[in-house]
């Protein structure tokens, strides 16, 4: 059920509730018109006062000028006893017990509602004389006023729910933002590096060395077209990585653009997140060794120690200063993702 169909069948309950005993009042008509005519302005008071707290209650709002509508409700439930025989109040006080309910709190509400129930139980056995009668009336005042407090309740429930359930999906449509943003940054980041370069490569070495150049073309096809796998991968959100896969390719582009490059992997099992998040490392890390560095060697190694795996790519060629963009805090990110920490 949504907010609105809630709030439709909570209003129409609480209407009927609230016209069904009110109307109960028309009955002092029988007892002279002056009667008549008072309890009918009671009723009119309490629907009145009654339906504009409920109206703010189902908002989750305070009616306007709070707390005098309250005040005014309990005036048309109480003021009317002193003007009209046999009790009106038991008429009207299951409604006013449910909206006491429902805009104070329940330390003050609670001792509140018991006493108008011991309050209706008593005048209506007085009036009567019969304790079935005086029991009935007295505990309605508590089960009624329950019952719209209960009603209001469901209703900011579902409400509640709603915004809940709308601020997941937004949630979740910007985690998967961040994800494609974060993989093509580091997927395609390096691929776009390594086409540049060799690209450049094979511009250079036309004119004295075609046969070179070929080759280094056909590498640059063999990139591109990895670099499209990357993207259909991202779109998919499906991102498997092997870390010995990822190394091994970080060694033959680095060679391949002239910086020398060894690798030490340490003989470790790891976790799906966590090799994958060590694997996007060696890629962002490799990146940034051809985009910001004047390198001529690079090492990458993995070391073991006290259970925890450690991933270090070194070079001979850094910058003193460079902007890293999103890479690293993309790094940063996966690496809390699988319960380690990244540095720079």
């Amino acid at each position: 059920m949504n907010s609105s169909s809630a709030q439709r069948l909570a209003r129409v309950l609480i209407t009927t509730v609230s016209v069904a005993y009110s109307l109960i009042g028309l009955i002092y008509f029988a007892s002279g018109p002056r009667n008549g005519f008072v309890a009918s302005a009671a009723v009119i008071g309490v629907i009145v006062t009654h339906y504009l707290n409920m109206r703010a209650g189902l908002r989750g709002e305070r009616p306007p000028r709070f707390p005098l509508t309250l005040v005014l409700q309990a005036a048309a439930t109480y003021v009317p006893d002193y003007l009209l025989p046999s009790g009106w109040s038991a008429v009207s006080a299951p409604m006013l017990a449910g909206a006491l309910l429902v805009f104070l709190p329940l330390r003050w509400s609670g001792p509140l509602v018991g006493a108008m129930t011991l309050w209706t139980g008593g005048s209506i056995f007085l009036w009567s004389a019969n304790p079935v009668i005086a029991l009935f009336y007295g505990l309605s005042v508590a089960t009624t006023g329950t019952m719209i407090y209960a009603m209001v309740r469901f209703v900011r429930v579902t409400v509640d729910l709603e915004h809940a359930r709308a601020e997941l999906a937004e949630a979740a449509v910007l985690k998967e933002r961040l994800r494609i943003s974060r993989d093509l940054h580091d997927g395609l980041g390096r691929s776009l590096t390594a086409i540049a370069l060799k690209g450049d490569l094979a511009g250079r070495l036309m004119d004295r060395d075609p046969a070179a150049a070929r080759g280094e073309v056909g590498e640059l096809v063999q990139v591109a077209r990895e670099a499209a796998q990357d993207v259909r991968q991202v779109a998919r959100g499906y991102r498997e990585l092997s870390l010995a896969s990822e190394v091994d390719r970080a060694v033959a582009l680095l060679e391949s653009s002239g910086v020398g490059c060894q690798a030490h992997l340490a003989d470790a099992a790891l976790s799906r997140q966590s090799e994958a998040a060590l694997a996007w490392g060696v890629r962002e890390a490799v990146t940034n060794v051809l985009r910001h560095s004047r390198a001529t060697t690079c090492t990458i190694s993995t070391s073991l120690k006290e259970g925890r795996l450690r991933l270090e790519v070194v070079n001979d060629g850094a910058p003193d200063a460079y902007d890293p963009g999103g890479g690293l805090t993309g790094l940063a990110e996966r690496a809390a993702q699988a319960g380690g920490t990244g540095a720079a």
